[in-house]
């Protein structure tokens, strides 16, 4: 995630780290020499009585327009509601280590729910992100729970199992009244909703084919347009040129990008500082010192 200190709105229009500009350059480059190109082949067009209009563009440029808000807007839906389910991850460990202090009113009861829950938040982005999750897990879980998680090949469902047995023996050892189980295992179903949507966002991208015959068109589009556009205005092509094609490949390259919000590219969520928010959480709520600091933003503003 591109987390930014404010800027003045005229500094940062020329904000270059944090913005899309270094990934689509080169695509900007091709368009302004094929814009180049075009002013100089403009004189044999003449001769050849070749004559591109602007009228079918402004058109399909309209078409594109809509399209890609369209497509923007549904991968920002996808993006806001993973950020909503960690954002409700965090609110649930923190019920449910609040629940087991109050009522177990035991130091080591409290410590191994958060080490429960600190490893159920790593071992999903872990697995979110197709990554290795068992350094996060041997620094987070004691044996011999550790040992039953990592033979799983389902491990962040059966830490929450295993959070649930526990406190299943503490209800069944009357520890826990029939109101207060009720109430914590409703807060263990949150969790395996909370991994459930986010394996559904993680699993279901976009139809391949919906955005192919997206980009193909912008493409296509930016492609041609330096001709169409050469022929009204002659040297000033390559900048309009430029200009309108940096709008299409930037809101396409956005949209691509936050469709799968797991993932590692800038402008995806930054998971590491969230589990770190956690583990700070569930850490400070046991009197555990000192914390770990929080996750701060690299030197081109990128949050992982």
């Amino acid at each position: 995630m591109i987390v930014r200190p404010h800027q003045h709105w005229f500094l940062s229009l020329f904000s270059w780290r944090g913005s899309v500009l270094p990934n689509i350059f080169s695509r900007l480059s091709l368009n302004f020499a094929l814009s180049v190109s075009a002013v100089l082949l403009l004189p044999y067009y003449d001769s050849l009585g070749l004559h591109l209009t602007t009228a079918p563009f402004s058109l399909v440029g309209i078409a594109i327009a809509i399209f890609l808000g369209f497509r923007t807007n549904t991968s920002y839906a996808r993006f806001n509601e993973a950020r909503c389910l960690w954002g409700m991850l965090l609110i649930t460990t923190r019920s449910i280590s609040r629940q087991v202090q109050s009522i177990l009113n035991d130091k080591a009861d409290s410590l191994l729910a958060a080490q429960f829950l600190m490893a159920f938040s790593w071992s999903l982005k872990h697995q979110l992100r197709g990554t290795n999750a068992q350094t996060d897990l041997e620094r987070l879980l004691p044996e011999p729970y550790l040992s039953e998680v990592l033979s799983s090949p389902l491990r962040t469902n059966r830490i929450l199992l295993l959070l649930g047995e526990w406190l299943g023996q503490k209800y069944r050892a009357g520890q826990l009244s029939d109101i207060v189980w009720a109430d914590i295992d409703k807060n263990l179903n949150e969790m395996a909703h909370i991994q459930g949507a986010c394996e559904r966002i993680a699993n279901t991208p976009i139809p391949y084919a919906y955005g192919l015959i997206l980009r193909r068109t912008v493409y296509l589009f930016c492609t041609i347009l330096p001709f169409a556009l050469v022929d009204d205005l002659r040297y000033l092509t390559p900048l309009i040129s430029v200009f309108i094609s940096y709008t299409f490949l930037s809101l396409e390259y956005v949209a691509e990008e936050i469709e799968e919000p797991f993932g590692t590219a800038p402008n995806d969520l930054a998971l590491d500082a969230i589990c770190t928010t956690i583990e700070i959480n569930q850490l400070e709520m046991n009197d555990i010192r000192p914390l770990p600091s929080s996750m701060q933003p690299d030197p081109n503003y990128r949050l992982s």
